[in-house]
């Protein structure tokens, strides 16, 4: 078991996602960087979307009470283990008694710990991940806080392979790349005029503090409509990435969503490239660069060949 000694800033249980439900009006929730959240999982021998703790710009003080296999990766925070600073993308064991002190982001803004066996909570509709403004999944349906006692999967403190239980800086850099956002263009692409089109993919924008979970709302150039056209359609369906323009202004739809929405939509982040909106924050620049779907196919596809091919009994780098 772990014990937390002190929150940290939002720190919640968050899995692959709740799907299969957004037609009764239940959004997919999950991490927002679900690259690191596969990378700290794989370190401890875990499922790639197993239940993992995401820590946000200020991380908790945790106390184990079991022997216990853990990794953190995501964005570089300071962090020790018994008062030695750690290492971001590596696991270490964790004895009775020992404490894990996570301080606040030096970039990025979202690190996951994952334990393995991981973290034993209720399954809500099929996923473990923390729905706050819904008050359930993860851990009572909330962010953690002082006292709570968090069961894990296994008390064993070790792994095979235990030194050589560290990702390639290549992999872990992934999520904090300098460069434009991938996107598919549409679906509502022909409300825009191709002013419009252009001032999207050629402008950078940045992240407001009107961010969180739910979406970030950018601040930059104004996108222009079509005549006769506003930000205004019929709802339809809301997947993560997508990016609506309500006023002129761009806004991403992040991990918590709702799952319908009214708002036209210009384009939509690919998959692949998620993992690099999950780590900005107030401030950071987003950049746009369009693809065709079938590239955003291909991306996928390698990026997932690339977290099955870790392997740390080889060097396969």
């Amino acid at each position: 078991m772990i014990k937390v000694i002190s929150p940290g800033l939002l720190t919640t249980v968050q899995d692959g996602g709740r799907y299969g439900y957004q037609q009764f009006g239940v959004p997919v929730c999950g991490a927002m960087d679900l690259w690191s959240l596969a990378l700290a999982n794989i370190l401890v021998d875990n499922e790639q979307d197993e239940a993992a703790l995401e820590i946000t710009f200020l991380g908790p003080a945790l106390e184990f009470s079991d022997r216990c296999v853990f990794a953190i990766c995501g964005g570089e925070f300071d962090a020790k283990l018994d008062g030695m600073e750690i290492e971001n993308g590596r696991a270490y064991t964790a004895l009775p008694g020992s404490v894990l002190s996570i301080g606040a982001a030096r970039s990025g803004s979202r690190a996951y710990l994952a334990v393995a066996g991981g973290f034993v909570v209720p399954e809500v509709l099929g996923s473990r991940s923390t729905y706050i403004k819904g008050g359930f999944g993860g851990y009572e349906g909330r962010r953690l806080k002082k006292d709570d006692v968090l069961k894990t999967g296994s008390t064993v403190g070790w792994l095979p392979f235990m030194s050589a239980r560290k990702i390639d800086e290549k992999l872990l850099r992934y999520p904090h790349e300098d460069r434009a956002v991938r996107v598919v263009l549409g679906p509502q692409l022909e409300r825009f005029s191709q002013r419009g089109i252009e001032t999207f993919l050629e402008s950078e924008y940045k992240v407001t503090d009107e961010n969180d979970r739910m979406g970030y709302r950018l601040e930059g150039r104004e996108i222009e409509y079509q005549k006769g056209c506003d930000g205004n359609i019929i709802s339809d369906g809301i997947v993560m990435g997508a990016v609506q323009v309500p006023s002129g202004k761009p806004i991403i739809m992040m991990a918590d969503r709702q799952t319908t929405g009214g708002y036209s939509k210009i384009a939509t982040v690919i998959s692949a490239d998620l993992p690099l909106l999950g780590q900005k924050k107030a401030g950071d620049p987003v950049r746009f660069e369009a693809v065709e779907w079938r590239d955003a196919i291909a991306i996928a596809k390698k990026q997932q060949k690339l977290l099955n091919q870790i392997d740390f009994r080889h060097e396969i780098w």
